[in-house]
């Protein structure tokens, strides 16, 4: 049985665990019982003590079952290939047994190492029969322990409201865990980073070129390191972004709070959140097929010289992105503007579009900003369109038909292959990473702040 057939064996246990609570209680209650939990909380006790105790097991089981089904195939090798034998010859072989395992030789593998293969699939097996016999004694034990327990006086509604807070914490835990997980990894390799390369020459230096040589006589031995060219292309093509972005998203949502009738609001609404929806990666296949060569074709047709990875395409693909985003929040800022302003500036005889301009969006300017703000962050984070359809050369330009690179581009090009995690080269992107990082979240504070000012404000 695979580990997804166990999840839902489980759920449907958990099912059954219900029903039976709800039963048992409904019995007591049809006896003259007076209970106090209703029967329903008496069956969600009984399923979650059926479903958390044995998805829990398989969790840990499957975290640990890995390294400990190594260290037994280790334990069961012949001497000659472990004695003397370095840790990561060790991984070696292990990793060419478990291919073998799989059915994936290349070239013809000593004796010794398929014996190991078929020592290997046992162990696996043994290990996969033994978590379904835990989990589903696990289960059945958690449904006897809690049926057991229940009784007209049992307060069951507590017990369950006390297990989902205990998940409501454990999650909010997780959540803070893996944040400070992620700053900690940035910070750490940064630190790393910046030992070798000074920090100002790396915020304000001109020269971005990070190939490092493979030996000390090779030109580029030393790499050059001035972050600027990158973080002025991010600038710069986010720029272009908002540009797009901004006014059609802005007027878009002003079309539908105030011109447009229920049916094409209903109509148009969910096609436009629709462009929220779509894959980053298909938008960058957009530009690069679509929006990069009608560009360059149409700049050569009036005598200009457009890079085939131009910040424009780049840019202008990212703003139709950016669109749903400035759209709704400024749909929301919009609508939350009491009537009765309109009502007073129509009273005062101001027009539909001067009220527009003169009342709603000055009231409505706090949410608007919000918005722009987190899509600013959104274009200044983004990575599948700029990496497919902006260029890799750093490069100070002002001119959008020239190539640009950005931050994310460089982060995935300094990490694509196979990487040292001690040179310079690898380094420097968890030094973008960590810029990338405090401008975004400085960005995301700002707009939250500024939308939580507009919601005091209105609400």
């Amino acid at each position: 049985m695979s580990v997804t057939m166990l999840f839902i064996t489980i759920l449907v246990l958990a099912l059954l665990g219900y029903l039976l609570g709800r039963a048992n209680a409904s019995g007591l209650k049809a006896s003259g019982n007076a209970l106090h939990s209703i029967p329903p909380y008496h069956g969600y006790y009984v399923a979650l003590w059926c479903g958390l105790p044995a998805l829990l097991l398989i969790l840990v089981w499957q975290a640990a079952q890995g390294s400990v089904v190594d260290q037994l195939l280790i334990a069961s090798l012949p001497g000659h290939l472990t004695d003397g034998v370095s840790p990561a010859r060790i991984s070696l072989m292990l990793g060419e047994i478990k291919n073998v395992a799989a059915g994936r030789v290349f070239g013809t593998p000593e004796q010794a190492i398929i014996e190991a293969a078929e020592t290997y699939k046992t162990f696996q097996n043994t290990a996969g029969y033994a978590l379904v016999v835990c989990g589903l004694s696990a289960a059945v034990a958690g449904i006897a322990f809690a049926r057991a327990r229940l009784s007209p006086e049992f307060r069951a509604r507590n017990r369950v409201d006390g297990i989902l807070r205990g998940l409501l914490i454990l999650s909010s835990i997780i959540a803070i865990l893996t944040t400070l997980g992620i700053i900690l990894s940035l910070v750490i390799e940064s630190l790393a980073f910046f030992a070798r390369v000074p920090v100002f020459s790396f915020l304000f230096g001109m020269e971005w070129s990070p190939q490092m040589a493979m030996r000390s006589d090779q030109i580029a031995a030393e790499g050059a390191f001035g972050a600027v060219p990158v973080f002025w292309g991010t600038i710069f093509i986010s720029a272009i972004a908002m540009f797009v972005a901004l006014p059609v998203g802005l007027f878009s949502a002003i079309y539908l709070v105030e011109y447009a009738d229920k049916r094409i609001r209903s109509a148009v609404k969910p096609l436009l959140e629709v462009l929220a929806g779509i894959p980053t990666i298909v938008y960058g296949f957009f530009a690069v097929l679509t929006v990069a060569p009608f560009i360059r074709e149409f700049g050569m047709s009036m005598g200009l010289d457009v890079a085939s990875n131009s910040a424009l395409a780049a840019g202008g693909v990212m703003g139709i992105m950016l669109i749903p985003f400035i759209s709704s929040f400024s749909d929301d800022a919009i609508s939350a503007v009491p009537q009765s302003m309109r009502d007073g500036a129509y009273a005062l005889g101001a027009t539909k579009a001067e009220t527009i301009r003169q009342v709603l969006l000055p009231a409505a300017l706090p949410g608007i900003v919000g918005g722009v703000l987190l899509a600013t962050s959104r274009a200044i984070g983004e990575t599948m369109i700029v990496v497919m359809a902006a260029g890799l050369t750093a490069t100070l330009t002002a001119n959008p038909l020239e190539g640009v690179t950005t931050v994310t581009v460089q982060i995935v090009t300094l990490l694509i292959g196979d990487t040292e995690f001690d040179s310079p080269k690898t380094l420097a992107a968890f030094g973008l990473g960590l810029v990338l990082f405090i401008s975004t979240l400085a960005l995301n504070i700002v707009a939250l702040q500024v939308v939580k000012r507009y919601r005091e404000r209105y609400e």
